[in-house]
């Protein structure tokens, strides 16, 4: 039985998601190439707009207001010239509007930085735009290409997640923008999966447990274990003490990795969940976590689910490959197609199972062990 949820309203997803890619592919035909190179070659200059109003909080100071850029220069202790030039160049890119003259109020898309607003992605504007994160790109991203080395570790000495171990700022900070990824994929990773079929979560990397806290909303016979690093777990139970969303009695957190320390499953309704975990490592780790999952499943037929993206096998809209190109700068993990994730499964000695289709930019790749998969064959 198929754990898809929601089919027609995938597939019209789908088809809206190409119709989309489509449209974002007119610049590229109708703008004269050297026009279209500059428009490509300065596009950081409006990423690193973005990032200084997010950083002053300017969308959280208009809030529902009408300001004029003298108030919200005194409101962001910042130069109203200034501002006034930062807000037109944004108001011009379709963020913030321009009411009049040095006037600017917030719009759909502004109000998305703004820290009142549920689901806002402030904080991933300012994680991947702060200096740790941003300066790879500036300083090693050629040598990175050259050696195949990730330019984060040219840049800092050390991978990704052990320089998050000694950046206690940075480390809360890529915390919380991984908790507004919910914001950019919506919830259809609650919705479009049939996780009704399941009594237990063991959420594996899940920092603060929002995507197993979405789940448990929607299906109160469920719990969830969330585990992560004693850091990230420590940071997550002190948040959700000040934090009362419903379900949370019903999750329990515990400190582990995918590496060593992994919940044994009880029966066949439990599901270990890995949400945008794998896509950080290379195949020989991915190997290495999915069999310490596999073994964590042991014998009593319980499933896994990756919440991955799958890249087509040509053709990559602009969204996936910017993401595979971010994972390069920062780790040895990569966007992977679907014959790549199946030649991870192989190694790893589970069996792809099912590929669920979601109103978002990933799939759940549903998997289980394969020692498990054969017992079932010979029972049935």
């Amino acid at each position: 039985m198929s754990y898809q949820m929601n089919a027609g309203a995938v597939r019209r997803f789908a088809k809206a998601m190409k119709f989309g890619a489509w449209l974002q592919a007119i610049p590229n035909r109708l703008t004269p190439p050297p026009f279209r190179l500059l428009q490509i070659g300065s596009a950081f200059w409006h990423s690193r707009a973005l990032h200084v109003a997010a950083k002053l909080d300017i969308a959280t100071i208009l809030g529902d207001e009408e300001l004029e850029a003298d108030a919200i220069a005194t409101r962001a202790t910042s130069n109203a010239d200034a501002i006034g030039r930062l807000l037109r160049l944004l108001a011009a890119l379709g963020v913030f509007e321009e009411t009049a003259p040095h006037v600017f109020r917030n719009n759909k898309v502004s109000a998305f930085l703004r820290t009142d607003t549920p689901g806002n992605v402030r904080a991933m504007i300012l994680m991947h735009n702060s200096d740790a994160m941003s300066l790879p790109w500036y300083e090693q991203l050629e040598q990175g290409i050259r050696q195949g080395v990730p330019p984060f570790r040219l840049s800092h000495g050390e991978e990704l997640f052990d320089y998050l171990d000694h950046h206690a700022d940075l480390d809360s900070l890529f915390s919380e923008a991984m908790d507004s990824v919910e914001a950019l994929s919506g919830d259809s990773f609650a919705t479009d999966f049939d996780w009704g079929r399941f009594e237990r979560i063991i959420d594996v990397g899940g920092s603060r447990g929002s995507k197993s806290l979405a789940i448990l909303k929607r299906h109160p016979e469920l719990v969830a274990i969330v585990v992560d690093r004693p850091q990230v777990i420590a940071e997550a139970e002190h948040y959700w003490a000040t934090h009362n969303p419903g379900g949370i009695e019903r999750v329990r957190f515990q400190a582990g990795d995918a590496f060593t320390t992994i919940p044994s499953a009880q029966g066949e309704r439990d599901i270990y969940l890995l949400s945008a975990v794998l896509h950080c490592f290379d195949d020989e780790t991915c190997t290495t976590v999915l069999r310490n999952v596999a073994n964590a499943c042991g014998q009593t037929g319980a499933r896994i689910a990756l919440l991955e993206m799958v890249l087509p096998e040509v053709g990559a809209d602009v969204a996936g490959a910017s993401f595979d190109m971010q994972m390069f700068m920062a780790s040895r993990g990569r966007e992977r197609t679907l014959r790549e994730w199946t030649a991870v499964f192989d190694a790893s000695g589970v069996a792809l199972l099912e590929v669920v289709g979601l109103q978002s930019l990933g799939n759940i790749l549903v998997l289980q062990p394969k020692k498990s998969v054969a017992a079932i064959d010979r029972l049935t």
